[in-house]
């Protein structure tokens, strides 16, 4: 009788589960929390380096119930503190209140008064995102490994936890932080297809999914939660589920249904499941703000290109390499490079019509689908005869990449 729990978790513990890959992963995500680390512990310095940390003020307010329209975020001008904490005047009409409440948690929960100065607040206010930043860069892996092979995840993995946009979004280190909306993004649209692939088990579907189906009401209620904008992953969400499952589509929208029932739960709840607040939010909320005369205008492609390389250098020759092995070899075109690549090309087309706020929420968001891309592509180069090569190429771009982005690191937390 004592020997069963301990065997089960013998078989837990497996070569499978924790192996090579899974201990090189996690070398990489604490290369990246390493990197988040240190521009938090150099936050003391640079006092502008989070531009909104009033969020946590009125997160704290939300979470004490002291204020009646869940949706209002504090004053900016930040010369009365003891004033922005009565005075919440600006409704933000880009998030919900669960942005402001997962921003204030770790206060909610620490008890006591910490000083806005100290080191513990500095990085209790940023450690929601950077723990979003870690989720999201393990999901990039798992997705990436589970369609590509190790070695596409280690290269998606590679891209992401070098790449200086993630970085300082998880940080808050100059940058509003989108780490939480673009995990809520990333898992909604994998787990979509995740749900969609399981319909055509022999078992009671909507029963048997209902942890993946509650995963993705989460998802979608994250990511919509944190961006008013991304409510256009429900359709998307919608389209990639009567794809995946054709002879399904009942039950696929039934599935959607449900999770966006879920969904709209939860974010009912951030509103105290107020319904007049709730009204009134979705009253002043700006889900859309498109500028379609962008796509006019050349310099808002070259914005786009220059805000691109600051995001993530490398994608500067890995976007064109791969899209010229895509388009010349036809082995590459399938829904598990194709996916990715039109979403990433799709979110970045929302940033460039969309060129403030959520402009850029729009662009980190796209990062992770061209990642997936990237890898996809190498994965299957490295099939070929010229493995050598490909490899010898990978391993300069991506070493000359990871060496530049942890100089830049440090030569930015020091001037």
């Amino acid at each position: 009788m004592l020997k069963q729990p301990f065997g089960s978790m013998t078989k837990f513990f497996t070569r499978e589960r924790f192996g090579r890959p899974q201990f090189l992963a996690a070398l990489l995500l604490l290369i990246f929390l390493f990197q988040c680390a240190f521009l938090s512990s150099r936050a003391s310095r640079f006092p502008n380096a989070d531009p909104s940390e009033n969020r946590i003020l009125g997160g704290l307010q939300l979470w004490q119930g002291r204020v009646g329209h869940a949706s209002y975020e504090p004053a900016q001008d930040g010369l009365n503190p003891a004033a922005d904490e009565l005075n919440i005047s600006r409704r933000d009409p880009y998030r919900s209140p669960m942005y402001y409440l997962i921003a204030a948690a770790p206060f909610a929960v620490w008890p006591g008064t910490i000083p806005a100065v100290s080191p513990l607040w500095s990085f209790l206010s940023r450690a929601p995102f950077i723990g979003f930043g870690i989720l999201l860069a393990g999901s990039v892996w798992y997705v990436a490994r589970r369609l590509y092979g190790n070695a596409g995840g280690y290269i998606a993995l590679a891209l992401y936890c070098f790449a200086p946009g993630l970085i300082r979004s998880s940080a808050v280190w100059f940058a509003e932080p989108e780490t939480g909306a673009a995990w809520g993004a990333f898992g909604a649209v994998f787990t979509a297809i995740a749900v969609a692939h399981t319909l055509y088990a022999p078992r009671e579907v909507v029963l048997w999914n209902w942890r993946r189906i509650l995963l993705l009401g989460l998802s979608l209620a994250l990511a919509i939660g944190s961006q008013f904008s991304l409510v256009v992953l429900l359709p998307i969400v919608l389209l990639l589920m009567l794809y995946v499952a054709p002879t399904r589509q009942l039950a696929a929208s039934v599935i959607w249904l449900a999770a966006c029932l879920i969904a709209a739960v939860l974010l009912f709840a951030a509103y105290g499941f107020h319904p007049g607040s709730f009204a009134e939010g979705m009253r002043h909320a700006h889900f859309f703000g498109l500028l379609p005369r962008s796509f006019t205008m050349g310099a808002a492609y070259v914005r786009l290109f220059a805000e691109l390389g600051q995001l993530c250098p490398a994608l500067w020759m890995a976007i064109p390499a791969a899209l010229i092995v895509f388009i010349a070899w036809r082995r590459t075109r399938y829904f598990g490079n194709i996916a990715p690549l039109i979403l990433g090309i799709f979110f970045l087309l929302l940033g460039m019509a969309t060129p403030h706020y959520p402009g850029l929420g729009f662009r980190l968001i796209s990062l992770p689908f061209l990642f997936l891309f990237i890898a996809g592509i190498a994965a299957d180069l490295l099939e070929t005869a010229h493995r050598q090569l490909v490899l010898a190429c990978l391993w300069g771009l991506l070493g000359a990449y990871g060496f530049w982005s942890v100089m830049e690191l440090i030569r930015s937390s020091t001037t």
